[in-house]
């Protein structure tokens, strides 16, 4: 853990110890609804914008009718609070857009910083669940109000395409690879950078995505189009037919008669006879000439004319060239039909490579399968059998089709140590008031059982004693808990001027690290042993 941070400095310098500004740049003060500006001038007019205000940032339901969510943003929040200070343009835009407000509330502004603000949170990547507070933020209530816009903005797409990447990984399992390919189809590209990254942190392997991958350090991954494949006309337009082999020991002046040869191969071997008879010229020419281009990850998309009649033994061909020269093909990416059937007939079709030319391996070549995948697909393809070994993924996962929002909200629970409540006739949008300590209790397997809050002063709970835990508004709602570990969740990540310890923040392949080892635990073949249903317990609190 760091020290306390710094305070910030003024003229809109980096501050807050170093920490680095906001990814987007359009994160600025600024970025929030009008109202919080007339509630802090309404706060300021009146005496009130020091008082001290604690404020509870969580969300009511699970997404996507699930049992759990992922945490995101925090960094994102703790970037912004840390360089947070308004630019004198923008204290000028503030003047016209409310003219009615008084001068000294504009010099107020001038003059804010969050060096009084603190902010608690549990670690991001981490599972959680409904009611308890992803993040507590107590300081002055003007400056505190101002951040509440901002905070929602930055964890609640975050924690939505998080939790919907995580979902992925649940269904595909462990051994599959996971590709983001969602660019395109996001919501501008704030959406795409963001859902890149939140994937990535869901247990996505890579992204299709160059910024994100340099600006978070993910793998970025792609092949090519249908339009390079169908560009091409026939073998005669490639021009540098050459290709040294993967230790430099020897070169091969016409790489294209060498592929030719292997389709003559595979077309007369008596194992294949008859699947397939000539095959499109004008795709082996793309093939062969994004092999030469990249014969260490040849990777073809081979749905462009016909699948097993040509794609796949077109493949096979430039594959076992590259063998020859050293070089191991990448796989086939698959982007339409029946996938289940066309991954199966794929992998026979490479088997029989193997054995009839005896090329160790080429049996397991990869099959990346995409064309609008989600959750409910990969399942589907999982109960009826597939030979996928990768799934590239876009639309559902990054638009998070399923659900528009996660809908977290920010809601004041004390002020000057008094317990404020926002009361409704849906019990659901009740808030639950006073300053809270939250801790996750495990079971004598290492397993966690529970979430449960306390107000700040009770006592935490202790390992080998038993605790009632009970729902907030329910009163039939109840369980005894002995716990073998107790966790306290929330840790303080940005003090302010207070002496608090700060925690450091984690990197995004610890907090996927996090998020894999809390799916983990989630696993209904884990926690069978628990209860019949994955989280039972902390269904409680829901």
């Amino acid at each position: 853990m760091a020290a306390a941070a710094p305070a910030a400095v003024a003229n809109g310098e980096v501050r807050g110890g170093g920490v680095p500004r906001p990814t987007n740049p359009m994160v600025t003060p600024l970025l929030t609804d009008l109202y919080q500006f007339s509630m802090a001038y309404a706060y300021w007019k009146a005496g009130k914008h020091l008082d001290h205000a604690v404020f509870d940032l969580y969300f009511r339901k699970n997404p996507f009718a699930g049992e759990f969510t992922i945490f995101g943003g925090l960094e994102e929040c703790i970037r912004f609070i840390a360089n947070f200070k308004f630019k004198e343009e923008e204290i000028s835009f503030l003047r016209a857009a409310l003219p009615t407000c008084e001068d000294g509330f504009f010099e107020y502004l001038s003059s804010i910083d969050c060096s009084e603000v603190e902010v608690y949170a549990i670690p991001e990547g981490s599972a959680v669940f409904p009611k308890v507070p992803l993040m507590i933020i107590q300081g002055p209530v003007a400056v505190v109000q101002l951040l509440e816009t901002p905070f929602l903005t930055l964890v609640n797409y975050a924690s939505l395409v998080t939790t919907n990447a995580a979902r992925h990984r649940l269904v595909a399992g462990k051994q599959k690879n996971l590709l983001e390919f969602g660019l395109r189809r996001a919501q501008g590209p704030d959406g795409g950078i963001s859902a890149s990254r939140y994937s990535y942190m869901g247990g996505f392997d890579a992204t299709s995505n160059v910024a994100a991958g340099r600006l978070f350090g993910i793998p970025i991954r792609g092949t090519h189009s249908h339009a390079f494949v169908s560009s091409f006309l026939g073998l005669d337009e490639i021009i540098d037919k050459a290709l040294s082999s993967s230790d430099g020991t020897n070169r091969c002046e016409d790489f294209v008669s060498l592929v030719q040869n292997w389709l003559s191969r595979i077309q007369d071997a008596s194992s294949l006879r008859g699947t397939f008879g000539e095959t499109n010229q004008s795709e082996l020419a793309a093939f062969t000439s994004y092999a030469l281009a990249f014969p260490n990850s040849f990777l073809a998309l081979v749905d462009t004319y016909d699948v097993m009649r040509s794609g796949v033994p077109n493949f096979c061909a430039v594959a076992l060239a590259l063998n020859d020269m050293g070089y191991k093909a990448g796989g086939i990416r698959l982007d339409s039909g029946d996938l289940a059937y066309l991954s199966i007939e794929t992998r026979k079709f490479f088997y029989a490579i193997e054995k009839e030319f005896g090329v160790v391996g080429f049996g397991l070549t990869n099959i990346t399968a995409s064309n609008d995948l989600n959750e409910e697909t990969i399942d589907a393809l999982n109960k009826q059998g597939h030979e996928v070994d990768s799934f590239g993924i876009g639309t559902y996962l990054v638009t998070c089709y399923a659900q528009a929002a996660l809908g977290c909200v920010f809601k004041l629970v004390e002020i000057n140590k008094q317990p404020r409540i926002k009361l409704s006739e849906d019990v659901t949008k009740v808030s639950i008031p006073c300053k809270k300590r939250c801790y996750r209790l495990y079971g004598k397997e290492g397993y966690p059982l529970v979430d449960i809050m306390t107000g700040q002063d009770e006592p935490s709970p202790k390992v080998g004693e038993r605790i009632l835990c009970r729902h907030p508004f329910i009163e039939s709602k109840r369980a005894h808990v002995v716990p073998q570990h107790v966790e306290e969740l929330l840790k303080c990540y940005w003090p302010g001027n207070s002496s608090t310890q700060r925690e450091d923040l984690t990197s995004i392949n610890e907090n996927r690290s996090r998020c894999m080892r809390d799916l983990d635990r989630m696993r209904p073949d884990h926690l069978r042993k628990l209860n019949p249903t994955p989280y039972k317990v902390r269904l409680l609190f829901s």
